[in-house]
């Protein structure tokens, strides 16, 4: 492995209305970074601000600063990709910059890295600052996701982590338009690794996600990698069409039998609604299929940029010598 001063690290800041906790999220990334005595960059990606998060991005005058200015907002998913597509370091790092992350984990990550392994994930085990319903909605997500996708998508992890040159070169390849990262990362394979943290509560300002946007990016991942709703809405289709069937057999037998009249108006009401009801509910999730095949046919780009300043940044110091 190369020496600190010839490794070229970028780290990737996706960013939305975040001007209260840049200032302190720089000092420290800096403080860090410089102390590793290593070639660095940081890409800062506006994610369509509304704020003053541009202004301070471009006003940290630093060598080592790149800013990627999102034509709107796109989601942290589409800005992380933008970082991913022109960060030019060995290894990348993907963190946010509520300081949640602490930076200081980053020369732990750097160390796995060096030791052979291409992702290096942060594995919370404690979360501050959040509410217990959160936490238990996040515990039931990612272990529903374990059970039901083929690709294994490590429990209590979020997006901060170290990728390799190959695996990012790997994850620029994959230009779908609903992007999981967090299955992404994984999809990619390679050897894979988790360092365990306690995550910070925010430095200050307030959290972009609220649970309908929490339910919809659930949403996303379930059905980005996995068929299971599919499966289980034919399954349920199946059981519910046997038991009408064979109420329908139950009734017409009585009927012969025994001469009972027809009656029951309010059942029979019941029995309708209720398969309406899983009719509607399996369109439902044929649709969200459907929907996102829609989206990935027109081949849109990803996104676009308003503005683009890339810093001297990493400088080759061997090619100097």
């Amino acid at each position: 492995m190369r020496k600190n001063d010839e490794i070229k690290i970028s780290i990737i800041v996706p960013a939305y209305d975040e001007e209260e906790v840049l200032p302190e999220f720089h000092k420290r990334i800096n403080t860090v970074m410089t102390d590793l005595a290593t070639n660095f960059e940081v890409i800062y990606v506006n994610d369509g601000s509304r704020d003053r998060t541009l202004e301070i991005m471009h006003s940290f005058a630093d060598p080592h600063v790149s800013v990627i200015d999102l034509s709107r907002n796109f989601g942290k998913e589409i800005a992380m990709t933008a970082g991913l597509d022109h960060a030019r370091g060995d290894s990348v790092i993907v963190i946010d910059a509520d300081l949640q992350d602490p930076p200081e984990l980053i020369p732990e990550l750097i160390n796995k890295w060096k030791e052979g392994f291409d992702v290096v994930y942060a594995k919370r085990i404690r979360r501050d600052g959040e509410t217990a319903l959160k936490k238990l909605t996040a515990k039931t997500f990612y272990r529903m996701m374990k059970s039901v996708s083929r690709v294994e998508i490590p429990e209590d992890t979020g997006d901060f982590r170290l990728l390799s040159r190959r695996a990012v070169d790997s994850l620029k390849e994959l230009r779908e338009t609903h992007r999981f990262m967090k299955g992404l990362f994984s999809w990619i394979g390679f050897a894979q690794i988790a360092v365990p943290y306690h995550r910070d509560p925010r430095l200050a300002g307030k959290t972009k996600w609220n649970y309908w946007k929490l339910w919809n990016f659930a949403l996303e991942g379930l059905t980005s990698f996995s068929i299971i709703p599919l499966k289980l809405a034919t399954y349920f289709g199946l059981f519910t069409a046997i038991g009408a069937f064979s109420y329908a057999v139950f009734i017409i037998y009585k009927t012969l039998v025994f001469g009972d009249p027809v009656r029951g108006y309010p059942s029979l009401m019941v029995v309708i609604l209720f398969l309406g009801g899983v009719q509607m509910m399996s369109l439902g999730i044929i649709g969200e299929y459907l929907g996102r095949v829609f989206n990935e046919t027109k081949k849109r780009p990803l996104y676009f940029i308003n503005s683009l300043t890339i810093a001297p940044g990493i400088v080759d110091k061997s090619a100097k010598a």
